[in-house]
């Protein structure tokens, strides 16, 4: 399941690396795809994961996320 993600607080390559590797420690997740430019995360899982659980690992490194 493939799902994208708007994330605000993006500055830099540094929060591209930290978004990615909190999202890659969530459970079920297999790939991420992050992007300075488009300011989005795409989540690639073997199941669907709550937004809640993305937004919390998101938050937890200082970021804002959104559903897209």
């Amino acid at each position: 399941m493939i799902k994208t993600y708007r994330v605000e607080g993006m500055t830099c390559m540094h929060c591209v690396h930290h978004v990615k590797e909190a999202l890659l420690e969530v459970k079920g997740v297999s790939d991420v795809k992050v992007s300075l430019d488009s300011k989005t995360a795409v989540v690639n899982s073997e199941a669907e994961i709550a937004f809640d659980t993305i937004k919390a690992a998101v938050e937890e490194v200082g970021y804002e996320v959104l559903e897209k």
